[in-house]
């Protein structure tokens, strides 16, 4: 029996399919381009397209549990559900689907509101699926690290709410470990949700004092200028994709993101080993 992951060469996909290797899976990789892609030997790789049906359709002949990843562009709810229809089609009754945590509370963010059309079609088509809901990527912050060093700032204008950042090795962890219990049920199991979160819920400040502990020297936060992120990055993304982006901020400021109760401990009952934590990704990066 087979795993197909979508999304196969990014930062998730990719800790998808290596934790499904080292548990024993069949796995195929979906990708645009196989040749942006780095798998073992024993991981099928497919080339195909989530608007593409005929990639798709040819992709899901033979696989038995989908992970889901679409990455935030502009067509991705669109994308989402082609994918699960034609899953339907090929009747894959086992799906994890990686959403966002407070999709249904981020309600003028397009990406949140994409992924909860999703899960609302999920639920509606009976499917039988896990919906992982993770929060805030540490990821993302490799890309101000040099600001970070450079300027004396934590630029993210994350507010004073809270975030309960994830490390994406951690959630590959999960949606592997999900995948396999879904892959080895002898009959489909009923639609859940779990919220995935870090262990440590931070503020602008908070983020910025761990990075002055390891840098050795001050760091500060600025504000909360979303006005100002928007345009910074606009240098380097389309303007659709930076308005997105500013008005998610806006909602970490107002809602944050906050795990609810009993989240971190499911989590590392789950994975029988404590969360990463984002001072340890600190250091990583800053090494």
């Amino acid at each position: 029996m087979t795993i197909l992951v979508t999304g196969a060469t990014g930062n998730v996909g990719r800790n998808v399919v290596e934790q499904l290797v080292r548990r024993g899976a069949d796995v195929r990789a979906l990708v645009r381009d196989p040749s942006k892609g780095e798998f073992p030997g024993s991981v099928s790789v497919v080339q195909g397209d989530l608007l593409d049906v005929d990639s798709l359709r040819s992709a899901f002949t033979g696989v038995s549990t989908l992970f889901l990843l679409n990455g935030v562009v502009a067509d991705e709810y669109t994308q989402a559900l082609i994918a699960l229809n034609l899953a339907r089609e090929a009747k894959i009754e086992r799906i994890v689907y990686l959403s966002v945590i407070h999709s249904d509370v981020y309600v003028n963010v397009p990406h949140f509101a994409g992924k909860y059309g999703v899960e609302r079609m999920i639920e509606q088509m009976g499917l039988s699926a896990t919906i992982l809901r993770p929060a805030y990527f540490m990821d993302n912050d490799v890309t101000i690290k040099d600001i970070i060093g450079s300027y004396g700032i934590y630029p993210m204008p994350i507010g004073n709410k809270g975030l309960a950042m994830i490390d994406a090795r951690d959630v590959g962890e999960i949606a592997a470990i999900e995948l396999i219990r879904r892959e080895q049920s002898s009959t489909p199991l009923p639609l859940n949700r779990i919220n995935l979160v870090g262990p440590d819920t931070l503020t602008g400040a908070g983020a910025a004092a761990i990075w002055t502990d390891v840098l050795g020297h001050q760091i500060a936060y600025p504000g909360d200028d979303t006005a100002g992120f928007e345009q910074n990055l606009r240098a380097f993304m389309p303007s659709w994709m930076a308005l997105d982006m500013r008005l998610m901020a806006e909602r970490f400021q107002m809602d944050g993101m906050v795990p609810d109760a009993g989240d971190v401990d499911r989590l590392t009952n789950l994975l029988g080993r404590p969360l990463r934590s984002y001072r340890d990704y600190a250091a990583q990066i800053a090494a």
